[in-house]
């Protein structure tokens, strides 16, 4: 559960919640993320199922190879592996910047490096330093949120003074423009970013393969992280929007810090940095663990060269890992000296492919029951049975890739889908030419 938190609560939350509040208004921010998290919700059921009766290390491809054909399941990998190597390149310059603010005689490279020794040392070790660590860090954000939570109620009801004055300031900032200032479709054009803000929870069924009792320990994950992360995220939300002007949130700087500051939290920028950076750290702790599991699973099945599911003495795929960590470097790199180009292109690519790998789960889901009962197996031998197929899984497809085609309205994003749509058929494209010229 702390592992998943780790992949989800991190600066999507804490920086960008008010500029989707700015974008969707109070009503439809909270409408939005509402949505988010049924799909979510749809998804981890469908992943649950399959991941109790498939307990894999990097599972997603895996399921996508055996159910939706080699090429998909190839395909997923990378676009997964993608995503996490992008974001460690992004994280290491966030975690620097936070450090050199503090500690502005230390160059900024300086302190990126030492987060990648610390970031590598933790997963290099074994897995069960990765999880505590992932844990400890998991929980300054958990404890984090909780407070904000507690505080901003508390300055709602009037119990704690805001702005230097102790009054019930109650909801009114919620609907005092209408329920949707900048219009219904807002809520809809929000939605993949909100989608975005969630990914990280499929991090669970990647860790199958190495927990001890999969058939309890995954689908109790799933609903315990679902819950909480809806009461975060929303409750959050609901605080921000209650306290702050639709129009004035995430303009100049993190919501949680104007809320805090207008409490009267002494040192609330600087206690926001701490925790922003345990949850920079912490998701590139994550990163790095999926993005090496994928390469691991790749090799282990034969796609790639079988020494990189080498593991060392304490069952760590190293040399696995040691590649990601050079794409994340690579993804520092280019977002340096190549913004406007790779990095562009990386990012757009990156920012689609986990709702993409949403839509692959549920279409494995589907083919799984189906060959599941065709096969004359009784749905009783499942140890965990995702409830309302075929609807669930039918749901979870529909609404996630409806979701990626709703930036189609939008302008800013509209140019991340056809870069992505290029950069899958070059990935069909180089697979199935590779394929062809070794005789598979």
């Amino acid at each position: 559960m702390m592992i998943s938190f780790g992949g989800v609560i991190g600066t999507g939350l804490f920086l960008s919640t008010g500029y989707t509040i700015n974008q969707a208004g109070p009503l439809g921010t909270v409408l939005a993320y509402s949505i988010g998290a049924v799909i979510v919700y749809l998804v981890m059921m469908c992943l649950g199922e399959l991941s109790v009766a498939m307990p894999f290390t990097g599972a997603f491809h895996v399921y996508a190879r055996q159910y939706l054909g080699p090429a998909t399941g190839f395909v997923t990998a990378v676009l997964y592996w993608l995503t996490w190597t992008v974001a460690l390149g992004s994280e290491f310059t966030g975690a620097a910047m936070i450090m050199y603010g503090w500690f502005p005689g230390v160059p900024v490279w300086v302190w990126a490096a030492a987060f990648i020794t610390l970031v590598l040392v933790l997963n290099m070790v074994s897995v069960k330093v990765f999880a505590e660590a992932e844990t400890l860090l998991s929980g300054i954000k958990v404890v984090a949120i909780i407070l904000f939570i507690v505080l901003g109620t508390a300055a709602i009801i009037g119990l704690l003074p805001y702005e230097g004055h102790r009054a019930a300031l109650g909801l009114t900032n919620l609907y005092r423009d209408g329920l949707f200032p900048n219009s219904f479709g807002a809520v809809f054009t929000t939605i993949l970013a909100v989608n975005f803000a969630f990914s990280g929870t499929e991090l669970i069924g990647i860790t199958a393969g190495e927990v001890e009792d999969p058939g309890t320990t995954i689908p109790r994950a799933i609903r315990a992280t679902l819950a909480r992360l809806v009461i975060f995220f929303i409750g959050s939300i609901v605080i921000i929007a209650a306290l702050i002007p639709w129009k004035e949130a995430g303009v100049e700087e993190s919501p949680f810090v104007t809320v805090l500051s207008r409490i009267g939290v002494p040192y609330a920028g600087d206690l926001m940095n701490v925790v922003i950076l345990a949850a920079i750290l912490s998701a590139a702790n994550s990163g790095l663990y999926a993005s090496t599991r994928m390469l691991w699973s790749l090799a282990n099945e034969g796609t790639l060269p079988k020494v990189l599911a080498r593991t060392n003495r304490f069952g760590v795929p190293a040399l696995a890992m040691g590649l990601s960590m050079v794409g994340g470097l690579a993804a520092l790199l280019t977002s340096t000296y190549a913004a406007s180009t790779v990095y562009l292109v990386l990012v757009s690519v990156s920012g689609l492919a986990v709702v993409l790998v949403w839509v692959v789960i549920a279409a494995c889901h589907l083919s799984f029951r189906r060959r599941w009962v065709a096969g004359g197996r009784s749905l009783d031998d499942l140890a965990y049975r995702a409830p309302g197929y075929p609807w669930v899984p039918i749901a979870a497809l529909t609404l996630a890739a409806a979701s990626c085609l709703l930036i189609v309205f939008d302008s800013e994003q509209r140019p991340a889908l056809g870069i992505t749509a290029a950069f899958l058929v070059v990935c069909y494209v180089g697979y199935w030419g590779a394929n062809r010229r070794i005789g598979l």
